[in-house]
């Protein structure tokens, strides 16, 4: 029996109305109403006083010990309470708005009440009455989302039904193999533990084993649409090897790191194949990306094409230009910077000699990707910061030449399975090392009542000849109240330095043009100290400046102290960041802790995952992630990370084909057209 093609209507008790009504959440046939699953529970397990934290909602049965009093105020608003004994323990219990309760209960007679626990009045505030006990266990109810035509109650008969009659039809996609490995429950006892967990440790057991299901159906159908979509995708093979590199790597002042170095080697053997590249290279802070981006664009061009980058800043684009002028000009090398800011004659040369082939390397922002702009033989594609480009500039980027390749770089540390679920289409490079030279950033977390001392300490470095950022306070609800937090600061700071100290200040409301003023003079060190929201946090690279001070820093993400403090630590001096903050809770001071423990951003992001909800992690939710019934990739990362690693296994073998337990994975990837019953290497 399919219960896939069974309609929903062919449960009793659901007529061609409700079936309709059923049709806007999603649900047509019997399988869709048994995987449609409640979003909590309420637990009516009794609980004794002894046993229940303060404020949790709770059922209690105890002895009545004397009789309601109602007190009235307003015209209808009433107060009914009384006392009864739960384990030997007093326990007042009130009810607003419920006179009617009153005639109906008896002194010595049980009731079970569930509602809000004070623990410090021993007080429940009920808002359910039964009269008489209930059972002490198993009784937790599931709550399903409701509409204006079906309420909970009705989908709970209704899916009642529908496991008693179809439950054991359910198909066990799952290899007995597997579900022993993982000790998973079977496919029929996860759904009805679902629905009507007995215990709630059961509801755990059944989510695992349902979230599992979920998340290796789509590592299957990613690992196999990958494939698909590679073979689609031809692209230019270019004739670049490792070796074609060594003069471009011999004039770097220092040596690639063997992250770098993998990662150099990924790259080149992906342009050299004959399908399109499309590669993340995620590196930490200051781990070296430009360095690798800079050794495949040399070899892109030594094969005959030529290679763009795009910045998501004219700053950072300046930036990434100056560095591949001074590596690039001495092996005759032409690099050619196109921004907003290049106007008239000078871009009109500009673009004829791009159009002619004459420039090899074209750096800029989005001022590439306008028409006018036509490449002689583009091969090679980077954008630097790509979740900061929407998919469309990335697109026109890409059709500016006959399939680049393309590279994404990112400074966000996203967590490997993450980037692997997120970005499941690319293949991942990550580097993880620091080059060589490079000193740990000191990391220390201080509160606001040392901030003297941390203006005394910041004088000291400046007076070594360093320079020191000062970030604002971060205000999410109002980019208003962040400037002016930053002006209170600058003003502040300026008259605590009383004109010793050159002070600057960079915030979002200032234009592109006086933000690129204010950064080149701090890049020149003729403001020493940099007062700045959080515009600064990527891709500003001064060396000289070792200082970096976070104020409130507790109103920050992990991810985004991480990037704060990758501005300093550049050069050989010792850098130090100092976090200002008093958190009020739990996760606050946990985060604080994180940030003074390590500086690795890897380890941090994981640790960022651990600390906060699911779904949290990219702030809104990210689009091209798939709906999932239960499962969350961020929640579940490492759930994500075991199933895709098993998807692996099972695609590389070939079990779809020759093994009978993996009938029903392999119907279900020909299903969605993932799978055609070839192996696939």
């Amino acid at each position: 029996m399919d219960l896939t093609k069974l309609r929903v209507d062919t449960v009793k008790g659901i007529g061609e109305e409700s079936a309709k009504a059923l049709g806007g959440l999603g649900i047509y046939s019997v399988q869709d109403l048994l995987e449609f699953f409640p979003f909590r529970y309420e637990d009516y397990s009794l609980k004794s006083p002894t046993d229940v934290a303060h404020e949790e909602r709770v059922t209690m049965v105890g002895t009545v010990q004397n009789e309601p009093s109602v007190r009235y105020f307003g015209k209808k608003k009433n107060r009914l309470s009384f006392r009864m004994v739960v384990d030997g323990v007093l326990v007042q219990v009130i009810f607003f708005n419920r006179a009617f309760l009153k005639s109906k209960i008896t002194v010595q007679a049980p009731v079970t009440v569930t509602g809000k626990w004070d623990a410090h009045r021993l007080t429940i505030t009920g808002n359910e009455l039964k009269f008489g006990e209930v059972e002490r266990e198993g009784n937790v109810e599931p709550v399903y989302h409701a509409t204006s035509t079906i309420s909970s109650k009705q989908l709970q008969r209704w899916i009642k039904v529908a496991l008693d009659t179809y439950a054991d039809h359910l198909v066990e996609p799952l290899p007995l193999s597997i579900r022993e490995r993982y000790k998973l429950m079977n496919k029929s006892e996860t759904i009805r533990h679902l629905h009507h967990p007995l215990h709630p440790e059961k509801v755990k057991q059944a989510r695992r084993r349902y979230v599992y299901e979920e998340l290796l159906y789509f590592q299957l159908r990613m690992r196999v649409f990958k494939q698909m979509n590679r073979e689609l995708q031809s692209g230019k093979r270019l004739d670049v090897h490792h070796e074609h590199i060594t003069p471009f790597l011999e004039r770097l002042p220092f040596t690639l790191t063997g992250a770098q170095d993998q990662a150099v080697k990924d790259i080149l053997t992906d342009i050299a194949s004959p399908y399109r590249m499309n590669r993340l290279l995620q590196g930490d802070v200051g781990s070296g990306k430009t360095a690798v981006a800079a050794a495949c664009m040399y070899a892109v061009v030594k094969a005959g094409s030529q290679s763009a980058l795009m910045a998501p800043t004219e700053i950072l684009a300046e930036q990434h230009a100056k560095s591949l002028v001074d590596w690039f000009e001495p092996l005759g090398i032409t690099v050619a910077l196109l921004a907003g800011s290049v106007k008239g004659k000078k871009r009109t040369h500009l673009l004829e000699h791009i159009a002619s082939g004459d420039v090899d390397i074209v750096v800029g922002t989005h001022a590439l990707i306008q028409d006018d702009v036509s490449f002689n033989a583009l091969g090679l594609v980077i954008t630097d910061e790509q979740h900061r480009f929407g998919v469309e500039q990335r697109r026109v980027l890409r059709q500016k030449g006959e399939s680049p390749d393309v590279l994404f770089m990112t400074a966000t540390p996203i967590p490997r399975t993450l980037a692997i679920s997120v970005f499941g289409d690319m293949d991942v490079s990550v580097l993880n090392e620091l080059p060589a030279g490079r000193k740990p950033i000191e990391t220390y977390w201080v509160n606001h009542d040392l901030f003297e001392r941390v203006l005394t300490f910041i004088e000291k470095e400046i007076k070594a000849g360093h320079q020191a950022y000062v970030i604002s306070p971060l205000i999410e609800e109002s980019e208003k109240l962040d400037v002016q937090n930053a002006i209170d600061l600058h003003t502040m700071l300026a008259q605590h330095y009383n004109g010793a100290v050159n002070v600057g200040l960079m915030h979002g409301r200032l234009s592109a043009a006086e933000k690129d003023e204010v950064m080149n003079a701090f890049a020149k060190n003729e403001t020493q100290l940099l007062v700045s929201t959080t515009v600064v946090e990527v891709g500003v690279n001064v060396p000289n400046a070792t200082v970096m001070v976070i104020y409130d820093a507790d109103r920050f993400g992990l991810a985004q102290l991480h990037q704060l403090r990758g501005r300093v630590g550049r050069g050989e001096a010792q850098s130090t960041c100092i976090l200002v903050a008093k958190p009020k809770s739990e996760v606050g001071k946990e985060r604080m802790r994180i940030m003074t423990e390590t500086t690795d951003g890897f380890e941090l992001s994981e640790r960022d995952l651990e600390l906060r909800g699911p779904g949290d992690f990219f702030g809104s939710k990210q689009s091209g992630l798939p709906d999932f019934k239960l499962a969350d990739v961020v929640h579940d990362y490492r759930t994500l990370e075991t199933a895709r690693q098993d998807a692996d296994v099972i695609i590389r073998s070939n079990v779809l084909e020759q093994d009978p337990e993996y009938i029903h994975l392999a119907t279900y990837l020909n299903r969605v057209g993932a799978y055609t019953g070839e192996k696939i290497d």
